[in-house]
């Protein structure tokens, strides 16, 4: 009987601090890139990250913020693919006025990736002018790889048909200078967003 009542207390104890916590967390919502992830990203009330990302060109950085509750597993891939090295050196292979620009592609004609597809993870996220999104194959939903484009305008056609994965946020007049086959000199992810 003393054994269950402790076992109680300890499961109410314990009931109650998570409770506390999950309160104290409700202005920085934190939400797991990954099921596997161990690592966390703070969002603010719009979910939108307060980690950037900077897309380092000849014409200036693009800074951009990611959306890991719409998009955790291309939030994740994005990162680690950043944090490797992958983009820097590439080129914005595609670029169209008053369309998109498109990078990430290590054969520099639409046709490379890093080797690993991703799920597409549609949500209710417009696509506006900045709006960072994933490339894919025009029939197949679930072959996004590496491949990333910005979105020149508000472009309506796209929206729940592509993954949508972050924001910029600073650099709009660097995105509307880049011409095909800018380089990306280098792509960072800055945790704290400083």
């Amino acid at each position: 009987m003393k054994t269950a009542t402790i076992f109680n207390i300890l499961l109410l104890l314990f009931f109650f601090s998570s409770c506390e916590g999950k309160n104290a967390e409700s202005d920085n919502k934190i939400s797991e890139t990954t099921k596997d992830s161990k690592k966390v990203i703070q969002v603010d009330n719009k979910g939108l990250s307060k980690s950037t990302v900077t897309i380092k060109t000849v014409h200036g950085n693009i800074i951009f913020k990611l959306y890991p509750e719409q998009a955790p597993i291309t939030v994740a891939r994005i990162i680690e693919l950043t944090n490797e090295g992958f983009y820097d050196g590439l080129t914005f292979h595609r670029v169209v006025p008053g369309f998109v620009i498109q990078g990430g592609d290590p054969a520099g004609d639409g046709t490379g990736g890093s080797g690993k597809k991703l799920k597409a993870e549609f949500s209710k996220l417009q696509h506006v002018k900045g709006s960072v999104a994933m490339a894919r194959a025009a029939g197949d939903v679930d072959s996004a790889d590496s491949q990333f484009y910005i979105a020149l305008n508000t472009l309506p056609h796209l929206d729940g048909s592509y993954t949508v994965f972050g924001q910029v946020i600073e650099g709009l007049d660097i995105v509307e200078r880049v011409q095909k086959g800018d380089k990306i000199i280098s792509m960072s992810f800055n945790e704290s967003g400083n």
